[in-house]
């Protein structure tokens, strides 16, 4: 995929917004190494903020975390003096480990993901054979929404909309006018997302997606990641309601569940397993928490074998 140079923070208002006139203000930060895209969502200096999506850096050949990636989510923080209250996972990633424990240490706030996270906490466990270290009833996060439950981030509106499909866990969180639909859409020249984790399901996903583009046609919907298909564009997150029911390759509306799920079950076959997905997800079941460190204070991660 194209790589690019970290993208630039936008100027933000002067003062803090109103209830009446709150505007939905998003700050995209893109990881070229996982193609992850972390967003600060705000309503102007000096106000509250969630942060979707956090990227910890992660070396599988030396088995290192760095910061790099949240460090520059915590400058923009600091910079436009914003009060972080939510720290909101999508789903329980495959292709990153989340950097939501240093973010909470340095800047506060509530972790946060879907309720059916205990599904895929349950199913895990299992593989990674946890045993009594993880109860699999999501208490590693601070708050787990339920499907269409409200909540705010400062004077924005929000909800959390389960979009299972993907994963069983999957959630999308509209704030104000923006939707952060993490896995469940792409780019509309990119497509969707692999069904065939644990408790993926294509029509489940096909159905989500159509819950999300009922809504109107100018929503926003910002992606989690983004693959771009041709050298002609970088990176690009922010499209429409209307962009992906007009041009999305996969589920566009000439697409029928049928013929998406003949598609992605086909193409679902020939995918290799995402580079990190053994790090990531035990890490991440765990609200992003490390597994704690054994008699000689070293932290391990399991490799089981001929498993996935």
């Amino acid at each position: 995929m194209s790589e690019s140079a970290p993208v630039p923070a936008s100027t933000a208002p002067a003062a803090p917004a109103t209830a009446a006139t709150a505007a939905t203000i998003v700050e995209p930060f893109f990881d070229p190494v996982t193609a992850t895209v972390t967003y600060v969502v705000h309503s102007g200096r000096g106000s509250v903020c969630a942060i979707v999506d956090p990227v910890l850096d992660y070396d599988p050949k030396s088995g290192r975390t760095s910061t790099e990636s949240a460090d520059r989510v915590i400058a923009f923080v600091r910079e436009y003096a914003l009060a972080v209250h939510w720290l909101l996972e999508t789903h329980a990633h495959a292709d990153h480990l989340s950097a939501a424990p240093y973010l909470k240490q340095q800047l506060g706030g509530k972790i946060a993901i879907g309720e059916h996270i205990r599904h895929v906490q349950g199913v895990f466990r299992a593989v990674f054979n946890l045993g009594a270290t993880l109860v699999a009833d999501g208490s590693e996060f601070d708050h787990l929404f339920k499907d269409e439950e409200r909540f705010e981030v400062g004077p924005l509106a929000a909800r959390a909309m389960h979009v299972p499909g993907h994963t069983p866990a999957d959630l999308a969180y509209q704030i104000g006018d923006a939707v952060f639909v993490g896995d469940t859409l792409f780019m509309p020249d990119v497509g969707s997302a692999r069904c065939d984790f644990p408790g993926g399901d294509a029509h489940t996903l096909y159905r989500s997606v159509r819950k999300l583009l009922e809504m109107p046609g100018e929503t926003r919907l910002f992606v989690c990641h983004d693959y771009p298909t041709a050298d002609s564009r970088g990176p690009s997150f922010e499209t429409t309601v209307s962009a992906q029911r007009r041009g999305n390759i996969h589920l566009n509306d000439g697409v029928t569940e049928e013929a998406f799920v003949q598609m992605r079950s086909a193409r679902d076959r020939t995918l290799a397993m995402p580079n990190l997905i053994l790090p990531s997800i035990q890490v991440n079941i765990r609200a992003g928490r490390m597994p704690e460190p054994e008699d000689n204070d070293v932290r391990y991660l399991k490799i089981p074998m001929n498993v996935l």
